[in-house]
């Protein structure tokens, strides 16, 4: 099991540097052929955070473990709700545009509760999980979800520019391929020994799912988040946690259930409940406190709810 815990570990590795390879590479490139840099910050950068997931939920999606697929995603989304926007308001408190307020918030909150009613077949009153169907609709909630992003940039163009270096075109080229290479051969690695982990351990493949595999693969929302908090760029750490979470649940499990359809467990209610809390409660912060704003103490009430949400995930596997 040793083993498998290290290759694990190289294979979160391989994610994130994957991502950042493919981002590096692929912002140069649409750079090149003179690509705005908002353009890029959307597409490109917005996707590279999101690539660790996608590839991971793929590779699971396809192999017949929708355990890891909902697991990663709805973990993914707590992880980054409470872990990532605590350790950054902790860093400084983080202030927010009224967009941000009564639009992406609310927006991330309709999300979860889109997956709530889909996965449970609520209305259809057919079998728990998502359909091929479902996938599709989840996509087209996402289309209008960019619909509404490029309409806010028109409207609010972008005051800052993005650094990028100067790279040859050979260089371009090794970049995206080795960067797709990694996603790749990382996603395959973390899901295999993430399944002989929990099998050796005696422990659910949702488990490892909802918290090794989530906190791996949003290890660039991390980096993102805590580097734009330092910079003091409030709108950059916080907006990437609202649109990560958006891109996961419409995106990432839209894709994932095309690729195949997948069965669901009625216990991941009581996680995505806490998402919906989560957000709800972020939301109410924007109203405590200092106006639209995450302060020190609100952030720390987020980080120390997930450490006693793991506890609870933990001793209900003991």
């Amino acid at each position: 099991m040793i083993i498998q815990s290290i290759i694990l570990i190289a294979g979160l590795l391989l994610l994130v540097k994957g991502a950042d390879w493919l981002v590096d590479g692929a912002s140069v490139l649409a750079k090149k052929h003179k690509v705005s840099d908002l353009a890029i910050g959307l597409t490109i950068v917005a996707f590279g955070t999101s690539a660790p997931e996608l590839v991971v939920n793929a590779v699971a999606s396809s192999g017949g473990y929708p355990d890891i697929v909902f697991g990663n995603i709805i973990g993914s989304n707590n992880f980054n709700l409470f872990v990532i926007l605590g350790i950054a308001g902790i860093i400084t408190p983080l202030s927010v545009q009224s967009s941000s307020v009564w639009k992406e918030i609310p927006f991330s909150f309709i999300a979860a509760i889109i997956l709530l009613f889909m996965v449970n077949n609520f209305f259809l009153g057919t079998e728990s999980g998502l359909s091929m169907i479902e996938g599709i609709g989840l996509l087209i909630c996402f289309g209008a979800f960019l619909y509404y992003v490029f309409t806010q940039l028109k409207s609010e163009p972008a005051s800052t520019e993005i650094e990028l270096k100067v790279y040859s075109n050979l260089k371009i080229g090794i970049l995206i391929l080795g960067g797709l290479a990694a996603l790749v051969i990382g996603g395959k690695l973390v899901v295999d020994n993430a399944v002989s982990i929990a099998q050796s351990l005696g422990v659910s493949e949702k488990i490892i799912g909802l918290t090794i595999i989530a906190a791996g693969t949003s290890l660039p929302e991390l980096a993102t988040s805590v580097v734009a908090s330092m910079k003091k760029n409030n709108d950059i750490a916080i907006g990437n946690i609202i649109g990560s979470n958006i891109f996961n649940i419409f995106l990432i499990l839209g894709v994932s259930s095309i690729i195949n359809p997948l069965s669901y467990q009625i216990s991941f209610n009581t996680d995505i409940y806490i998402l919906l809390g989560g957000t709800l409660a972020l939301f109410i912060a924007m109203f405590t406190g200092k106006r639209k704003s995450l302060d020190r103490w609100e952030a720390a009430i987020l980080l120390l709810a997930y450490i006693g949400y793991t506890t609870y995930l933990v001793s209900m596997e003991i």
